[in-house]
Parts: C-alpha cells; sequence; structure tokens
C-alpha cells in the first residue's frame, strides 16, 4: 500500500479529465471516466468513481466534504451542470444535476433523478429512483416530496455557496500547505 495518497487514478483505458483551476483535495479520490470543468470543486474525503459509466461535472460546481458520486452499469450517467453544489456527505448516484442545482448535506439523490436548474434538495434527504425536481421547487424528506416553491431571494442566496466554493477552490489551491 503507497503511503502517499494517489487522487487521480486511471482505470484501464479510462483516464480522468480535470480541467485547468480545477481543485482537488489532496484526499479526495477520482477514478476512471470522470470530467471536472474548471473552477470546480472536489473537497476533501470525496470519492468520484467513473468505472462503469461517466461522471461529467461542469463548471464552478462544487462537490463538498465526504460526497459520493458513482453509478452502476448500463443506462444512467452522473451529469452534473455548471454552479451545482453537492453538500457535505452525499451520494449521487446515476443522475443527473442541471445547472445551478442544490443538494443539501447528507442527501441521497437516486438513479434516474433529475434536479432542474434552481430546484433544491434539502438536508438529509432520500430523492428516490426517477424522480424530477422542478426549477424553483424545494424538496426534503425520506422519501423526498415537494414541500414549497422557493423565493427569488432564497435562490440568489443557494447560488451564492457555488460562488463562494469557487473562492474557497481558489485559496486552496494558492495556500494549502502539505508538509
Amino acid at each position: 500500500m503507497s503511503k502517499k495518497h494517489q487522487s487521480v487514478c486511471n482505470l484501464g483505458s479510462s483516464k480522468p479529465k480535470i480541467a485547468v483551476g480545477a481543485w482537488i483535495a489532496p484526499s479526495a479520490t477520482i477514478v476512471g471516466a470522470v470530467t471536472i470543468g474548471p473552477q470546480s470543486g472536489v473537497w476533501f474525503n470525496c470519492v468520484l468513481r467513473g468505472d462503469d459509466n461517466t461522471i461529467q461535472i461542469g463548471a464552478r460546481s462544487n462537490i463538498q466534504d465526504g460526497s459520493v458520486i458513482h453509478i452502476d452499469p448500463g443506462e444512467f450517467d452522473v451529469v452534473i451542470g455548471d454552479d451545482v453544489t453537492v453538500g457535505h456527505s452525499c451520494l449521487i448516484h446515476g443522475c443527473k444535476l442541471e445547472d445551478r442545482a442544490f443538494v443539501g448535506m447528507g442527501s441521497t439523490v437516486m438513479n434516474g433523478c433529475i434536479i432542474e436548474p434552481d430546484g433544491v434538495l434539502g438536508a438529509r434527504s432520500l430523492l428516490t429512483s426517477g424522480k424530477r425536481i422542478k426549477s424553483g421547487e424545494l424538496w426534503t424528506g425520506s422519501p423526498a416530496k415537494l414541500v414549497r416553491m422557493l423565493s427569488e431571494e432564497e435562490i440568489r442566496n443557494f447560488r451564492k455557496t457555488a460562488q463562494s466554493y469557487v473562492r474557497k477552490g481558489e485559496r486552496f489551491r494558492s495556500e494549502l500547505n502539505q508538509e
């Protein structure tokens, strides 16, 4: 076993593609067919496992500490758009998170789910297979259900999270000291 953590690994001929300017924490693990866009961040202790299908992450999105993204063989890839926030300790599995989607801490999103732009899944929620959160909706619970529509102010505040993680990523990229 290597003493140095290897955060980015090929799997056979599948190689992660990480854009210039993306932040990958030293303890994150990225394997196989994973593409990460510019200014996106994959934070501490995350696992992105592109072994059976592909994982695509757009620009300025953040996958927060302890989250796991993977897929089953077959029909579902993971597609994460631009300016998406995936909170701490989430499980993202074979789904589509469109631009500006927000997944709260400790939540699970299952195969075939779609969260539309500015859709929000609240903390510690379970979005079961095939569900769709429409733009501007807030869903919570286990299983998650529509609670209400978000106000324009709430939507603006959720968008600020992605922006703040771009700044954090820039700071960590330039200031993190791994002695």
